[in-house]
């Protein structure tokens, strides 16, 4: 009898021991904590393109729809052709004074003299012998890539102490560095409003497709497709919304390429028609794209053939013109 309480109880045992091994054999990870976790997430508005804008009064606005939300993977952001190029984006010295020019030739008009000293950021090697760059004030053109002219070197990721300007006044490769992510922002605008060239005109254009185009409608939706920037459906809201969230010019050569340019209505084709007239006080009619050197690119009437480009200087557009400034 005892043998068989001996036996029983040695059995219970074993079999208390088998069933509790399991809970023991690994300990259980610890919890993170909420710090830690949110450290591990990126964060959504850095990867979302938004779109919505509070002056415009479209149905939409303000909101964001499903169809609108890109979501973009950070992994796949940082290795992508445009964030790599993005990092690589270089800027150049000017070492003698080199021409700027409005092509890459020496025939080409010239836009000005580069000084000794000044920095450009280079868009692009157009070849062997000529850089695409962007100057100090905001001008594209082109310029000789030979060394005996600009000296090439990487944008630095960081500023190094005392680099905000060099002894005479000029800015240096911070200045060109934190710029060039603008830039091509801008060309990117451009690139895409000039592949909607000849475009037809229409007067109160159907926002929701690109079969034609008003001059507000153009303007709008170039911004929008390219960058994802929804502004306000006519012009005269855009240039309510350009001088509370820019600075207005005045002066077109106060201008930058991808400025927004704001017109008052037709009083003649000859400069004395405005004189006199307070500016400030006149109502937007017309709005384009400054492309600089005195060019704009927008869309008036369907006799002039829909979306084109225009030389301005002293021309009707340059008497018209009221202000003008950046969306970005």
């Amino acid at each position: 009898m005892k043998k068989k309480l001996l036996l029983g109880l040695l059995m219970f045992t074993m079999a208390s021991q088998m069933m509790m091994t399991p809970l023991h054999a690994a300990p259980a990870p610890e919890a993170s904590t909420d710090a830690e976790i949110t450290s591990q997430i990126p964060q959504l508005d850095e990867y979302l393109i938004e779109e919505g804008d509070p002056d415009s009064d479209d149905e939409n606005s303000g909101f964001l729809l499903d169809s609108e939300v890109t979501l973009i993977d950070p992994v796949t952001l940082q290795a992508s052709p445009a964030a790599k190029q993005l990092n690589e984006q270089k800027t150049g010295k000017v070492v003698y004074g080199v021409n700027l020019r409005t092509e890459p030739s020496t025939s080409a008009t010239i836009i000005r003299m580069a000084k000794k000293g000044e920095h450009v950021v280079i868009l692009d090697k157009h070849n062997n012998n000529w850089y695409k760059v962007q100057d100090q004030n905001g001008t594209v053109g082109y310029m000789s890539a030979d060394s005996k002219y600009i000296e090439v070197e990487a944008a630095p990721s960081t500023a190094p102490s005392g680099s905000a300007a060099d002894a005479s006044g000029e800015h240096t490769y911070v200045m060109a560095a934190a710029s060039s992510s603008k830039s091509a922002k801008i060309e990117k605008v451009i690139k895409t409003g000039k592949k909607y060239k000849g475009t037809p005109y229409e007067f109160g254009s159907n926002r929701n497709n690109t079969k034609t185009f008003d001059c507000s409608d153009f303007v709008r939706h170039i911004y929008k497709e390219a960058l994802g920037v929804v502004l306000p459906t006519d012009s005269r809201k855009q240039g309510a919304w350009i001088k509370s969230h820019s600075t207005a010019k005045t002066s077109i050569s106060q201008l930058k390429r991808g400025d927004l340019m704001f017109f008052m209505t037709y009083k003649g084709s000859k400069k004395s028609n405005y004189s006199g007239i307070n500016k400030s006080k006149q109502r937007i009619t017309h709005v384009g794209v400054y492309l600089g050197n005195g060019q704009i690119l927008h869309t008036y009437s369907k006799k002039s053939g829909g979306v084109r480009i225009d030389n301005i200087k002293n021309t009707t557009w340059e008497h018209r013109f009221l202000f003008g400034g950046s969306v970005l």
